[in-house]
């Protein structure tokens, strides 16, 4: 199989998500586990909110743009477990890092009763009344995934790298920025 690369829309929206989830996923965790010492003002929560907040717009149109400009094939070396497989891992990294965290953060903003600034430019709604009572539970949601979320995004790299160096099947160079699609394939 010839070298296949995505095209360059999928590539900035991959790669421009793929910044805001793993800055955000820091700060998240610097807000969470260094709170008196790095976020005593809540700071690093403000910016980890806004930032994760824009990953529930950019995913809409993510998915519009796949559902309508298909990714290239897989390469033919790949055992059919093995397609079946990265179907699996990448529905899991849509529906769970790029929805599922984001919105599990939202809600425990809303119990919370504390609102979500998108990149400082509005405010989006409360999903719920403030609820002391689900608080807790809403934050071991919110920490269970992006940890979770975390060893998935990790995988996706690992196995990216694996394609690049051990299989040597081009998988990884058809999402590098630069590198270029077909004519027509923009």
């Amino acid at each position: 199989m010839s070298e296949q690369h995505y095209t360059k829309t999928a590539k900035v929206l991959h790669w421009l998500m793929a910044a805001i989830w793993i800055a955000a996923w820091f700060l998240g965790a610097a807000a969470v586990y260094m709170r008196d010492a790095w976020n005593p003002q809540h700071g690093l929560t403000f910016v980890h909110k806004a930032l994760a907040s824009t990953l529930l717009f950019l995913i809409v149109i993510r998915v519009a743009w796949r559902l309508t400009h298909a990714g290239p094939g897989l390469p033919d070396s790949m055992s059919p477990l093995m397609r079946r497989a990265a179907g699996l891992g990448h529905l899991a990294l849509y529906a769970v890092a790029l929805v599922g965290l984001p919105l599990s953060g939202w809600f425990w903003s809303s119990v919370a009763g504390k609102p979500i600034m998108v990149l400082g430019l509005f405010q989006l709604p409360p999903l719920t009344e403030p609820a002391k009572a689900y608080y807790d539970l809403a934050k071991q949601i919110h920490v269970v995934l992006a940890w979770g979320t975390g060893a998935l995004v990790l995988g996706h790299v690992l196995v990216a790298l694996k394609h690049h160096f051990v299989d040597r099947d081009g998988v990884l160079r058809g999402m590098l920025p630069g590198s270029s699609a077909p004519a027509g394939r923009a």
